[in-house]
C-alpha cells in the first residue's frame, strides 16, 4: 500500500474536503473550510517526494521531473477517490488531494434551487456553473449529469481535468475523457465531441478563448453545453466571456450570449450553524429578453436589478440567497457576512460582533 494512503485515510475518516502535503509543515486537512494540521512531524523534502512518486504513473513522473505540475485522479487501495495536484515550490514538493465521493450526490441532496433541475430539461444552449476554486462546481455538474443519465436517453460527452466523479451509464451513454490522457486540450475535446453525435457536452473548464469559442459553437449548433468559469457573479461571467474573445468577435459573442446562454449559476460554500459542515448557496441568473437586451447594449451592470426582481422565474442574487438561508437557519450568519456584497444588510445578523469594526474600517 502506498504510504500516502495513510494520510488520505485519515482525511476520509475525518470527512475533510482536502488533504494538503507540503515540505516543512505537518500534513493538513481542510475541515469545513479551515486548514487544520494533524499531529505529525514536519515533512522533509526527500520524504514527501518519495511519498508522491509512489503514486505517479510513468508518464506523470516524467512530466513532473520535467518541471510541470501534474493533475490526475487517484484511487486508494480501499477505494477512496481523490483529485490530485502535485507541484513544486520554493521549499520543495507540494500536493493537494481533493476528496471525491464514490456516490454521486443528487441535486436535491445538495440543497440547490429547484430551477437547477428544470434547467436540465433543455435540449440546447449553454448553462454555466461558476465560482472560485473549491466551491463545489464539479459536484453540481456531476449531479446534473447524473439527473440526465437517470431520466433521458442521450449521448453525454464529459471533458474533464482530471476525471473526478465516475458516471456509470444508466439510460444515457456517458463518455468521460481526461485532459492529457485522452485529449490535448479542452478546445480539441469540444471539436472532437461535435463529431461524436453528442446531445450533451460538459466542458470541465472554459479557460481560454479557443475553448470558449468552440463551446459557443457547440451550443449554437443544437447541443446542450455545460461548463465552468472561475467567476464570482453572473455579471462577471458575461463580461469574462465577452472580454475573452478578440475584439472583432465582440458583437458575435454578445449575440450568442443573448440567444444561447440559458443560465449562470454562481456558488459559494458557506458553513452551517455550529460548524456542522458546509452547504452551497447560489446566485442564479436566467436569460430573458430584458437581460438579453442589456447584454446587447453593453449595460451588463444593470443585470443584478433584473435578477433581483426575477424571483418568480427562479432567479436570485447571492445576497438574497444568503439572507434566505440565514432566516431558515441553514447557514452560519457570520460566515454569510463574509460572502455578502451589501455588508450592511447582514450586520444585524452577525453573532461575532468583533467582525463589525473590521468591516467598518473597510467602508
Amino acid at each position: 500500500m502506498p504510504r500516502i494512503d495513510a494520510f488520505l485515510k485519515l482525511g476520509t475518516t475525518q470527512a475533510c474536503s482536502d488533504v494538503h502535503l507540503a515540505v516543512g509543515v505537518p500534513p493538513m486537512l481542510r475541515m469545513n473550510g479551515d486548514l487544520v494540521a494533524i499531529r505529525f512531524r514536519e515533512l522533509a523534502e526527500a520524504e514527501l517526494e518519495s511519498y508522491v512518486t509512489e503514486i505517479l504513473t510513468r508518464n506523470l513522473s516524467e512530466r513532473f521531473r520535467a518541471g510541470h505540475d501534474v493533475d490526475f485522479s487517484y484511487v486508494t487501495e480501499e477505494g477512496a477517490r481523490f483529485r490530485v495536484n502535485v507541484f513544486r515550490k520554493d521549499s520543495g514538493v507540494g500536493a493537494v488531494f481533493r476528496s471525491i465521493p464514490n456516490e454521486i450526490p443528487t441535486l436535491d441532496s445538495l440543497n440547490l434551487p429547484p430551477i437547477v433541475k428544470k434547467l436540465c430539461d433543455h435540449h440546447q444552449g449553454m448553462i454555466l456553473v461558476t465560482g472560485s476554486t473549491g466551491t463545489g462546481k464539479s459536484t453540481t455538474l456531476a449531479a446534473m449529469i447524473d439527473l440526465l443519465n437517470s431520466t433521458r436517453k442521450l449521448n453525454i460527452i464529459s471533458l474533464e481535468d482530471p476525471i473526478e466523479f465516475v458516471h456509470r451509464s444508466k439510460q444515457c451513454q456517458v463518455v468521460q475523457r481526461e485532459l492529457g490522457t485522452h485529449l490535448p486540450s479542452f478546445a480539441e475535446g469540444v471539436r472532437a465531441a461535435m463529431r461524436e453525435d453528442p446531445d450533451v457536452i460538459l466542458v470541465g473548464e472554459m479557460r481560454d478563448a479557443e475553448t470558449i469559442s468552440m463551446a459557443m459553437t457547440a451550443a449554437e449548433t443544437g447541443h446542450l453545453v455545460l461548463g465552468t468559469l472561475h467567476t464570482t457573479s453572473a455579471v462577471k461571467t458575461i463580461d469574462r466571456m465577452i472580454d475573452a474573445l478578440p475584439a472583432e468577435q465582440r458583437e458575435q459573442t454578445k449575440s450568442f450570449l443573448s440567444q444561447s446562454l440559458l443560465a449562470v449559476i454562481t456558488q459559494v460554500l458557506v458553513r452551517k450553524p455550529e460548524n456542522r459542515g458546509r452547504t452551497a448557496v447560489c446566485e442564479v441568473m436566467i436569460m430573458n429578453r430584458a437581460i438579453a437586451k442589456l447584454i446587447q447594449t453593453d449595460q451588463t451592470h444593470q443585470i443584478p436589478s433584473q435578477v433581483q426582481t426575477g424571483r418568480d422565474t427562479g432567479m436570485q442574487l447571492m445576497d438574497q440567497s444568503l439572507l434566505a438561508a440565514i432566516k431558515a437557519k441553514e447557514i452560519d450568519p457570520d460566515d454569510a457576512f463574509a460572502y455578502s456584497s451589501d455588508k450592511r444588510m447582514f450586520a444585524k445578523h452577525v453573532v461575532d460582533r468583533s467582525l463589525l469594526p473590521r468591516f467598518d474600517t473597510l467602508e
